[in-house]
Order: structure tokens, then sequence, then C-alpha cells
């Protein structure tokens, strides 16, 4: 439905050029973007991203700040540190991005601005002197030990100069948060252009021994806290659900507009820590619903899955593509050493996790684990998207000043990677409610065009011109889930890549393949996966040894139509897709070539030992590494698609037009979850688009047993009649008449609309696009 708007009680444009079709609420004053696809467009961005307000960044020698980082993903330069933490190096982005998140550590951000600002008390003593030396490496790693090891400590407090008569920590981090908000304003273009969008965010780095629990939050629009909740203010309440009763409290519940995602991140080196099974099914669905997303991919590493080439072997799977850009330990500190895969923890790794969830909610009744994928830099140059691997200088600042810094000791650390959100305009609203619905994909850092749907979609065809109609009209995207859409039969699934463009001066790599990745849940709860090839093939690539320039068949753009030879209607199953380009020279194998060694060489020792002992790494390969590569295959992950057996299968609706227009709708489950309880716990029914057009909840009681129906005893708000067929293992349908609603305002071009259903700790929704037909507004693809 659209309104003539009024949003936290500020009126803005009511029938302003783009706005309609829009699935989303306008939450904040600005002109409507002359851009405007209800079929979704992919934005590039970056969510992770550290200025000079974090203590690491600071450490390393990063001097700008959240104004320049959100410059630089424009198109702007910057400076970068040099070897002595001078400022004399330089960069600029390939091609801008088109939105961002500067993510500074939350965690002493305030007690950097007091020892950085001249005339502060403590100016001179000793931390804040480590903090702003100059004397590489030892000075380095005394002031990493004195800043950052509180960070890792269960109960961490303030730094012990934040007490000193005159010295206000806490009033320096409100200082910042103010610092980092008016960046994100001053870089936002409200305009028609939509150019870019800036998000206001944070990180929460909690890291107990070392063990990465650190996620990052994400809020919709400029209503935030009046501070950001670190570990030191959420310790107590545990990890990571203090950081969410801090973000209800403050944010989501505080009545203000503000709203939220949270974001965990390096999984990878959590020491299996970040993903514990949760206390209840309370908890689980608290988790499902605080964290939405996950960043499988950026600097420090991949965390979809792990597999040992040496060992042939993996960490939960078999898959030997699992190998891209991993770090050969399970978490980080001093006492961090490579793991064997045999003690590997599983639950480092992302797709681990998802498989068991599934296990979990056979116990619970909810998934706890059901994230989309995003992917980031984590820089901490402030050089947000900066993911070139021909263009890369490194990350951190002083410690990748030179060619032999970055080998040997950034050899383990890549560009990073990119969020892509399918949303219809360039906004801070649309493309966060991309990411709450879990619209999103992960890259490597190149920008391949990725679609991937599932769902009946029995008139999908690759190469129809209106595949995009026909796959939301028939099925949901990436993110979402389904029931049983063909009955016993699987599901269809349609995806569609297209290779990255790139620029004038370095075209993009060529398509290798897409894969769809199949986790599940068997009979007595246990998890499988498997990797089926939907399209293309290994064509066996590869880069010429004389010039790293790509070498072999390949293909501009991809596409399949796919059912599962596998699917079992009542095995809950995951499905993402994984597309992949033909390999490159990674960004190490260009710089130890420019220093005169070439990892493609059969002389490469003896070129390493003439260029000198920092460029030994240089001649790692899968030979004597298990995860050691040249060449470099960037990637792509899809979100997941869910397989509920008790999800929506059928969705019958029609709106008559009018002001008087009556909602007839059908829902068709696939199965009666063993949570959904509609006599002892509330049913809540939701359709909408930007706004509600029915929400109601039936109380409990309010339906009553005839058989094995359950009735609407009387009417309830909007509804007149409401009936719940309960056939047990074979589904559930219920069929709702409204009574006249006032559709005045509705939209009638083609829009998304959600019906949504929740009882207890039961939740199903489906989106499909809407469209007028004879009059009425009705699903499209029926």
């Amino acid at each position: 439905m659209r309104r003539a708007l009024v949003v936290l009680g500020v009126w803005a444009l009511a029938a302003v050029a783009g706005a309609t079709g829009a699935p989303w609420r306008r939450t904040e004053t600005r002109e409507a973007c002359a851009a405007f696809d209800v079929f979704r467009m992919p934005f590039y961005g970056d969510l992770h991203i550290h200025t000079r307000y974090s203590a690491d960044a600071y450490i390393y020698g990063t001097r700008v700040t959240p104004h320049d980082a959100y410059a630089f993903a424009r198109g702007g330069t910057i400076p970068f540190s040099d070897e002595v933490e001078q400022q004399t190096r330089s960069a600029h982005i390939d091609r801008p991005i088109d939105f961002a998140a500067v993510t500074d550590h939350a965690e002493f951000y305030g007690e950097v601005r007091v020892c950085d600002t001249p005339g502060s008390p403590v100016y001179d003593i000793d931390q804040c002197q480590l903090l702003r030396r100059v004397d590489p490496p030892d000075g380095e790693f005394q002031a990493t030990v004195a800043w950052l090891l509180p960070a890792g400590v269960p109960h961490p407090t303030r730094a012990p100069f934040c007490s000193t008569p005159g010295v206000d920590c806490d009033a320096a981090r409100v200082s910042v948060w103010q610092d980092i908000q008016a960046a994100a304003e001053e870089a936002y273009d409200r305009t028609s252009a939509c150019r870019f969008t800036s998000f206001i965010g944070y990180e929460y780095t909690a890291t107990p021994v070392g063990k990465h629990l650190h996620r990052n939050v994400i809020f919709r629009n400029d209503h935030v806290p009046p501070a950001a909740a670190s570990y030191i203010e959420t310790a107590g309440g545990g990890i990571p659900q203090g950081l969410w009763t801090a973000i209800e409290q403050q944010c989501v519940d505080a009545g203000t507009g503000c709203e939220a995602v949270i974001i965990p991140h390096n999984s990878n080196l959590s020491g299996g820590q970040a993903w514990l099974d949760p206390a209840d099914a309370d908890e689980a669905l608290r988790r499902q619903t605080r964290e939405p997303l996950v960043e499988i991919h950026q600097i420090k590493g991949g965390s979809e899955c792990r597999f040992d080439r040496l060992a042939k072997a993996g960490a939960g799977t078999a898959d030997e593509l699992c190998t891209f850009e991993q770090d050969p330990t399970a978490f980080q500190g001093p006492s961090a050493q490579p793991v064997p895969i045999a003690q590997y923890p599983r639950r480092n790794m992302v797709r681990n996790i998802l498989k068991d969830g599934l296990a979990l909610e056979e116990k619970l009744g909810v998934n706890p684990f059901q994230p989309g994928f995003v992917g980031d830099t984590d820089t901490h140059d402030g050089a947000a998207g900066n993911v070139a691997e021909g263009l890369w200088t490194g990350a951190h600042g002083s410690n990748d000043a030179s060619p032999a810094q970055q080998i040997e000791g950034e050899m383990r650390v890549n560009p990073g990677g990119l969020t892509v959100a399918w949303a219809e305009e360039n906004s801070r609203d649309a493309i966060f409610s991309a990411l709450a619905r879990r619209e999103t994909y992960a890259t490597s850092g190149t920008r391949p065009t990725v679609r991937f749907f599932g769902g009946d979609l029995g008139g999908v065809k690759c190469g129809s011109a209106t595949l995009l109609h026909d796959a939301y009209a028939g099925g949901t995207p990436m993110g979402g889930e389904l029931g049983p859409v063909r009955g016993a039969r699987s599901p269809r699934f349609v995806v569609w890549a297209t290779k990255d463009a790139g620029t004038d001066a370095t075209p993009g790599t060529d398509l290798q393949r897409i894969q769809i990745v199949k986790g599940w849940v068997d009979k007595r709860g246990r998890t499988h996966e498997r990797v089926f090839d939907v399209a293309g093939r290994d064509t066996h690539a590869d880069v010429d040894p004389a010039t790293c320039a790509p070498r072999g068949d390949g293909f501009r753009d991809l596409c399949a139509v796919w059912t599962d030879p596998t699917f079992q209607r009542r095995r809950r199953a995951f499905y993402y897709a994984r597309v992949l380009e033909n390999p490159t020279c990674r960004w190490s194998t260009r710089v130890c070539r420019a220093s005169g060694v070439d990892p493609l060489s059969p002389d490469c020792a003896t070129q390493a030992a003439a260029a000198g002992a920092a460029f030994k790494n240089c001649c790692l390969d899968a030979s004597n590494d298990p995860f050691a590569e040249p060449l470099v295959q960037e990637r792509a992950w899809t979100s997941p698609i869910w397989y509920r057996p008790e999800a929506v299968g059928r969705l019958r609706a029609k709106l008559a037009a009018g002001s008087d227009g009556r909602l007839t709708l059908r829902v068709a489950l696939g199965a009666v979850a063993k949570t959904f309880d509609p006599l002892r716990a509330p049913l809540t029914l939701r359709v909408a688009d930007a706004n509600d057009l029915v929400a109601v909840t039936l109380p409990a009681g309010a339906l009553v047993r005839h058989g094995r129906r359950l009735v609407l005893a009387a009417p309830a708000g909007p509804v007149e009649a409401a009936t719940l067929d309960l056939q047990g293992t074979h589904g559930a349908t219920l069929d709702v008449r409204t009574a006249p609603l006032d559709v005045s305002e509705l939209d009638p071009t083609d829009h998304m609309v959600t019906v949504a259903l929740a009882s207890g700790l039961f939740r199903t929704s489906v989106t499909r696009l809407w469209t007028t037909e004879d009059g009425a507004f009705v699903p499209a693809g029926r």
C-alpha cells in the first residue's frame, strides 16, 4: 500500500518519482531515486571499514577519518602510512562502490581520541605515547598488547587512565560516535541521483583468548543510539547475547525509529566459538532475528568451508574448492598455530553451521543459524572497497609499506570481498531492506552479477525476456524460504550469472562454472552436503606464465534451470549458488614478480634467495602448503534458499479493487510444524508491501475446533472469517476472508507483497510479485 507518507512525524514528498512499487517503508526524508526498478538492481558495497578511530588501525599508522573513507569509496584518493607512519603513500579505488559503512571498533575509540588530542591531561603518559609511536616493529607489538589485550579478556574495562581527573573517556567515545554519524550524513547522496549510500555502523570486537566473536552493527537510518554498545559495556550479558540486549533496548524496542542488523564475521578465526548451540528455542529465534547475515569472506580469509589438499581431507566436507583463501590457524594470537584438519573446529566454517542449523531446527523447531551472505574488506586503511588484486597494496598501514613486508607478513591476507544487495534503488531504506531479507550475495572482490531463485518457476526459461518477472512471480529469491511448492517433486531453481565487466584498464575475467551447494538433514538428524555443477564446466583455464594474462576458455554469462535429483519432501535443506571465474594471478604473485621473484617459475627458490629472505613465501604452493595459491579463482556466493517442509507451498489471494475491497486468501503449508499450535498461542497474519494491508493477531482461543478444522468463532479486526484445516504431515491450509478494506491508496502496479504467518515460535513467510488482473490485485504467476 502506498501512503501519502508520514515517517516518524516528518512529512515527506508524497508522490515523488520512483516511489511506486517499493515494498518497504520510507523512514527518512529524501528525494526519491530517479533510477528505480521493481525487479531490483545489484548495488556493490563494503560494510566493514576501519579508520583512525580504531585503536589497531591507529597503531598501524592509519590517520584517515571516516570522511576520507567515504571519499575513497566514491573515487577519491587517500594517504597511506609508510614504514615510519608518515602519510607518504596514496591509493585510489579502481571504480567507485555504491554503498559503504565505516565500522570502527567501538572498544577504546574514546581512549584513542583522548590520547590523540594535544593538551589532554594524559597526552604524554606511556600508553598514549605507545599509541602514537613510530618505531616499528617492537613498538607496534608493545602498543598492540597495551591497547588490544583488554578486548581478549572475559570482563574488559576502560583504560586505567580514564579515571584521571579531567579525562572523560565516555564523553570522548560519544564525540567519536557523533563524528562517524556526521561523516555518513555528509557522504550520503539524498538527491534523486542516488549516487552513494552511507550507513552508520560500528564493530563489536569481543576476542576472548584470541577467538574472534566479532560483529558489525549496521543501522538503517540516522536514528541511532546515543553511543555504540561495545564489548566493554555488554560483556556481562554474554557473547553475543549482551550485544543483542543492547541493540534491542537502545534501538529496536526504543520507539525512536531505530533499526539494525548484526553481522558476525571471521568465524574462521573463532576457535569454534562463534556459533554455539542456543540455550533453547527462544534464543534460537532471537539469533535468527538479530543476525540475518554473515560475512563469509574478507581480508583475513574465507569462512565458507575448509579442505586440506595435502591431507586430502576436509572439515566436514570433501569439496576441494574450499581451499580458497584460508588462514592456517583457527584463531588469532601469539599462541595460534596451524591446526591439523582432523582437529580443525567444524563451526569455524559457515557451511557447517548452516547444516547444523537444519539439525537444530529438527530438535528445537527453530533454526538459529539461517544467515544470508555478505563479503567485505575489513580494511584498516580506510580504503573502502579496495579489492582489485592488481592494485592492492595491503590493508594494515605501515605493515604493508613495502613489497618485502607484504610478502613476509601479509601473505595470508587478501584484498577482501564485496557485498552485493539486490534493491530497487540506491537508498538506505532500499538497501537495508535487502540486507534484512537476505537478498544479497558476497563476492571475493570482483563484480559478477548473480541471480538465484527457487520455487515452482514453471514458466521460467534461461534467455527469456520475462525471466525476472516470472522468477519473482513464481519463486523466492536468494535469502528466502520455500515449502513443498511442487508437492513431492523438487522445487525448480534458476541461477544466472554474468561476468564482471571490469574497467577499460582491467577487463573482467570470464566465468568458468556455476555450482549449487546443497546441505540437508536426514531422518536420523545427520547432516550431509553435496556440490552440483549446473552450468559451464571446468575448462582447465590458467594464466600466461609470461604475462599473468588469463588464458583458456570461459563464458560471458551462464544460466541454468535445475531440479534437485536427491530431493525428499520431508527433509529440510538449504541451497546456495557458487559462481567461479577462471583463474587469475593473486595479488601476491604480482608483487613477487615485480620484485624479481616469479611464483610460476621453476626457479622461484633461486630468485627468492637473491631477492632476500622476506620473499621465500613467494614460492609457497599446493605442493608444500595446503592453502597457498599463486593463482586465485575469484568467486561469488549467493545467500541460501532454505527448504522447510512446513513452510508455504501454495498461495492464492485476491484483493478486489475499489474503496471497500475485500481480501480472500489461501495459504497452504507443507506440513504442520511442532511449534505451530494456534489453539495455545496467538496466530498472527500479516499481508504487507510498504505498509500493512492486513495485520491481525488472533488470540489463543479465537479459533475453535470443528473436527480436524479450526474455525474463527467471531470476527476479529479486519478478518471476517477464517478456517485452518490441519492435515498433520500432509500440511495445513489457512483460508481467510476480510471485511471491506480501505484500499483507495493501493498502488495497482506490479510490486512485491509479503504474506507472513507466526504462532508461538513458528514463523514462515513468502514474498511474491503481485499484479492487477481482471480488476483485482493478485499474486502473479499463480
